[in-house]
């Protein structure tokens, strides 16, 4: 197994992502121009961990931390060992609020890995490792490739479409203040839903893929849901109430991937009401964000 040499050093850019975007449950995923830097430096021995910003009062300061583990597997199978690593970063992502900091951090580490070992990028093989570690596709997708994704198969028969996005696309988000977890959420999930219901939502999907791709006007309809959204309400009413609020106002509003935060999609023109909608609420304007990327 090659060894790096301490000094050995590499800065990588990840995206926030929003996921399900409604219909799309496990397979839409979207990247935001909100991006999360970090650094990573080959040391001689040991892990050395500086956390500043979310999350930095309960995250890990040791081989444990998410990204040092990502980097540790990824270099493995490489075949390749670090004496030590380094790791630094300031979080801007907020952690459980269903804007994909986990992905980000993940496939931070494995396109770190790559680049430390000084190997070509590989979109396939971080997609492999990444879903192996997320558990779903959908968010680490959008994070490695930018833009609006489709991933779709099933273990290592997995494969992502990359699908076309509107140059006039922009977001909203309202980020949720109390963290869900992404496992007790899917727990609320029936085992089975009403035929009707499924034939909805893939109609829905379909429609939503064309709305981002070509006609944003359709983008309410397009996000429509029946599968997960009203299961998930118990864990997140105040998000799912200000969903349905927006909704009602004809915005293409959805829980951003397990919740609670709240993504709406649409041109500048079509988010322009957002904030007099809903006063009390403070929203990020984002637009469509770039794939994750060592510098």
């Amino acid at each position: 197994m090659r060894s790096l040499a301490p000094g050995t050093r590499v800065v990588v850019e990840a995206p926030a992502t929003s996921a399900n975007l409604g219909p799309g449950f496990d397979c839409f995923g979207l990247a935001l121009d909100w991006r999360e830097s970090l650094e990573l430096q080959v040391v001689e021995s040991g892990v050395r961990v500086d956390v500043t910003g979310e999350g930095s009062d309960v995250l890990p300061r040791d081989e444990t931390h998410l990204v040092v583990r990502c980097v540790a597997e990824g270099l493995d199978d490489l075949g390749v060992r670090a004496p030590g690593l380094a790791l630094r970063s300031h979080n801007t992502i907020p952690h459980g609020r269903g804007l994909g900091s986990s992905s980000a951090a993940i496939v931070a580490g494995l396109v770190a890995a790559r680049a430390l070992a000084g190997v070509e990028p590989d979109h396939a093989w971080v997609l492999r490792h990444a879903t192996r570690i997320e558990g779903h596709p959908d968010n680490v997708a959008a994070a490695i490739h930018g833009g609006f994704v489709l991933a779709y198969g099933h273990g290592e028969h997995l494969a992502v479409v990359r699908g076309r996005v509107h140059p006039d696309l922009r977001t909203a988000v309202a980020v949720g203040e109390v963290p869900v977890e992404t496992r007790a959420a899917r727990r609320l999930l029936p085992s089975t839903v009403p035929h009707a219901d499924a034939a909805a939502d893939a109609g829905r999907a379909a429609l939503l893929v064309h709305a981002i791709a070509q006609e944003p006007h359709l983008l309410h309809a397009g996000t429509q849901d029946w599968l997960h959204q009203r299961y998930r309400e118990p864990a997140m009413p105040e998000a799912y109430a200000l969903m349905a609020r927006l909704r009602s106002a004809g915005f293409a509003a959805a829980i951003s991937g397990a919740g609670p935060s709240v993504v709406v999609l649409g041109t500048e023109a079509a988010l322009a009401g957002l904030q007099a909608a809903e006063p009390g609420t403070r929203f990020r304007g984002l637009g469509i964000g770039g794939p994750a990327r060592a510098l």
